[in-house]
C-alpha cells in the first residue's frame, strides 16, 4: 500500500471522534524484509534532506509526538530519525513539571527548547500535556496557581487552545514548520504491550503500577485528545492521527509524512558567489602548492 499522508491528517475545523479513526490499516510493507528495506530508504532520504535543511538555514522543523502509554513514541523517534546527523537534531521529553517550571506560564518549559533554523527539534510529549493530562488530573492544574483563574475549567482549556494556536501561528510566520503526530493505539493493543513488558525481562523497566492507574482513565484521555486535536489542528500545523497498533507501519507512515513536509519546503543549497569562487580557487592553489 502506498502511503498517502493526507489520509491521516486532520483538517482545520474537523470535529474529531477518535472512535471513527482506525488504529490499524493495511500494511504498507509486504514482509519484515520489505519493511526494513522501505524504512532504510526513508531514513536515507531523510538524512539527505536534513543535510540540505541544515545547509539552507531557512526553516526550523518541530516534530511533536503525543500518545497513550506504549503507543511507540520512543520507537518511532529512534527508528525514523536513526540516520539524521545528531548535530542537526535534538530530542526533548517532557514529564511532570518541576517546581521551577511551575513558576512560569504553561508554555515556558517547552518553548525555551524550540529548534533553531536549520535544526530539527523533537518533542516527546509537549506543551499539549497542559491540555491533556491536566484535564484528566485537575489537581496538577491547581498546583500551577493560576492567578484569577476562571471558575469554569472549560474557559481555561479554551484559553489554552487559543494560546497554543497563536504560538504555532507565530512560529510558522517566523520559519518554524510544525508536524504533530498522535499515535492512535487501541486499548486492547496497549494491554498486549503491557503484558509483554511484564513477561520479557528486558522490558520490565518500561512498566510501573502508575501505567495501570492511568489506563483506568482511558475514556477521559480519549475525550481530552478529541477536543484538543479538534481545537488545534490547523492548515499551518495539522495533526496526523497515525494508526499505531502495527509499530512498523506507524514508523513508515511517520517517516513518509516528514519526507513529504520536507520536500514541500523547496530547499536548495546556498549559491556560491563570484567572490567565494575566487576565494576557493586561491585556497586550491595553496593546497596544491
Amino acid at each position: 500500500m502506498k502511503i498517502n499522508p493526507k489520509e491521516f491528517s486532520v483538517k482545520e475545523g474537523d470535529d474529531v471522534d477518535l472512535g471513527k479513526w482506525p488504529t490499524t490499516v493495511d500494511a504498507s510493507y509486504k514482509s519484515k524484509d520489505d519493511y526494513h528495506r522501505l524504512l532504510e530508504e526513508h531514513v536515507s532520504k531523510l538524512s539527505a534532506l536534513q543535510q540540505l535543511h541544515y545547509a539552507s538555514d531557512r526553516y526550523a522543523l518541530l516534530l511533536i509526538f503525543q500518545a497513550m502509554d506504549a503507543a511507540g513514541k520512543d520507537g518511532a523517534i529512534k527508528h525514523v530519525m536513526s540516520g539524521v546527523n545528531p548535530q542537526g537534531c535534538q530530542v526533548f521529553s517532557f514529564k511532570h513539571p518541576s517546581a521551577a517550571e511551575l513558576q512560569h506560564d504553561f508554555l515556558w518549559r517547552t518553548t525555551r527548547n524550540l529548534p533553531e533554523r536549520g535544526q530539527i527539534g523533537i518533542f516527546n510529549r509537549s506543551y499539549y500535556e497542559e491540555v491533556l493530562i491536566l484535564r484528566v488530573h485537575p489537581e496538577i492544574l491547581r498546583s500551577e496557581a493560576i492567578p484569577n483563574a476562571p471558575s469554569d475549567e472549560k474557559d481555561i482549556w479554551r484559553d489554552r487552545y487559543r494560546s497554543i494556536v497563536d504560538l504555532e501561528r507565530h512560529l510558522h510566520v517566523n520559519g518554524t514548520r510544525i508536524i504533530k503526530f498522535y499515535l492512535h493505539l487501541s486499548k486492547a493493543e496497549q494491554r498486549k504491550r503491557f503484558l509483554e513488558r511484564i513477561d520479557e525481562p528486558q522490558k520490565n523497566w518500561k512498566f510501573s503500577l502508575a501505567d495501570i492507574a492511568e489506563r483506568k482513565f482511558w475514556g477521559n484521555y480519549m475525550k481530552a485528545y478529541e477536543e484538543c486535536i479538534t481545537a488545534t489542528s490547523t492548515s499551518r500545523a495539522p495533526w496526523y492521527v497515525v494508526p499505531a497498533d502495527d509499530k512498523k507501519n506507524a514508523r513508515l507512515i511517520v517517516s513518509q509524512i516528514i519526507l513529504d513536509r520536507f520536500e514541500e519546503l523547496g530547499m536548495s543549497y546556498p549559491k556560491t558567489t563570484d567572490a567565494r569562487k575566487k576565494e576557493l580557487i586561491e585556497i586550491r592553489k595553496q593546497l596544491t602548492n
